[in-house]
């Protein structure tokens, strides 16, 4: 008996845009983006820009950044393109000049200088900011083509999950929340020859 039902192939119901998430399929093997969720910070006709969401590093933004002003903001690698480069999304809008509207109050990037200032005046507490090592980059085209391989399915986060400290364990419980299909994929094991 033949089933027309392809238990691995993603169900793309949304297209992918900025304030989006990509969430990838459970084989996906590489190290940046196994088992990653992804928020969408820019997609248009000059490719797609994003920030894995839920790989935390643990180090401290002042480990990163020399004489940066103290706080306690989650710090995680964004993806693995210029690793070497600081990137934020932040929920302050217009009081950082510059900063690129996402979802609903999440922004994205803005003047550096004043994200400084507000942290030295005590003005940004650590569930307004998140920081991340490089970022995620596909060139025109090139998401839809790995979409069309299932490698990953859309779907959307509250700004106010955006802005959590996700780690993981994340990516299982976004699976599960997707349906009876997506459940079973949160349940594969990472390495499918160890089961």
């Amino acid at each position: 008996m033949v089933l027309d039902y392809n238990f691995f192939e993603a169900d793309q119901h949304q297209e992918p845009r900025k304030g989006k998430i990509l969430i990838s399929e459970p084989f996906l093997l590489d190290n940046y983006f196994r088992r990653s969720i992804v928020l969408i910070t820019e997609h248009n006709e000059d490719g797609t820009i994003g920030f894995v969401l839920n790989k935390p590093v643990s180090v401290n933004i002042t480990e990163v950044v020399e004489n940066f002003p103290d706080i306690e903001a989650e710090v995680s690698l964004g993806g693995p393109v210029n690793t070497n480069t600081l990137h934020y999304l932040h929920t302050l809008g217009d009081i950082i000049p510059n900063s690129v509207p996402v979802i609903g109050p999440v922004c994205w990037g803005g003047d550096f200088d004043v994200v400084e200032r507000l942290i030295s005046s005590g003005n940004i507490d650590k569930h307004q900011i998140r920081f991340f090592l490089g970022y995620s980059g596909w060139s025109p085209g090139q998401l839809e083509d790995e979409m069309e391989e299932s490698a990953w399915v859309v779907s959307e986060l509250s700004p106010e999950e955006i802005m959590m400290p996700l780690n993981k364990h994340f990516w299982k419980k976004t699976l599960r929340r997707m349906g009876k299909k997506y459940e079973m994929w949160s349940n594969f094991p990472e390495n499918p020859e160890m089961n």
